[in-house]
């Protein structure tokens, strides 16, 4: 995908979110199914890593260097990258401590919540269109807590499948009974 293209499924991605939880009742929306993350734990989740995310195309490059590296091989494809997060998940990876969601985070209410979903994206969406050129997305490398070092195009494609993923997980908790 080029940086356009990763904008554009990115927006398409915040959008299918933020819409699906407006359209979810606020009970709902905070209970936890089965042990697993509530809705809202999901989207408190997806805030945190997004705010990462957002560092990477933020700082400049002589830290994103600094800090990850530059890369000896090509970016992988978003299946490539998709399929090596989901092995990671099969293999028994979890969202490590700080991208826990921690129930204070959360305690004021749905509306705020998503006021905040809606900040952290609208500030990711503007520093990667402002910040980084189509040659610097394959060029620098970040950090990345679960699939280890990877170009910024690639956590350009992480940041859209792991925000449908956790779309697919908020459909599936507030779905049951």
């Amino acid at each position: 995908m080029t940086k356009p293209e990763i904008i554009q499924e990115t927006e398409k991605a915040f959008t299918q979110l933020s819409s699906t939880c407006k359209g979810i009742d606020e009970v709902a929306f905070f209970k936890r199914p089965d042990e697993k993350w509530s809705a809202a734990e999901n989207v408190q989740h997806l805030i945190i890593s997004t705010n990462a995310s957002t560092l990477a195309w933020y700082l400049p490059l002589f830290l994103v260097r600094w800090i990850g590296g530059t890369p000896n091989r090509n970016s992988r494809t978003y299946d490539e990258l998709k399929n090596k997060y989901y092995k990671k998940l099969s293999e028994g990876g979890r969202a490590s401590n700080r991208f826990v969601p921690k129930s204070f985070e959360i305690k004021y209410g749905k509306k705020k919540l998503l006021d905040n979903w809606n900040k952290a994206t609208a500030k990711f969406i503007n520093t990667l269109t402002k910040n980084r050129s189509e040659k610097d997305l394959d060029s620098y490398l970040v950090k990345h807590p679960l699939l280890g070092r990877i170009t910024l195009r690639e956590l350009g494609y992480f940041t859209i499948f792991h925000t449908e993923h956790h779309l697919h997980s908020i459909q599936k908790a507030v779905e049951k009974p």
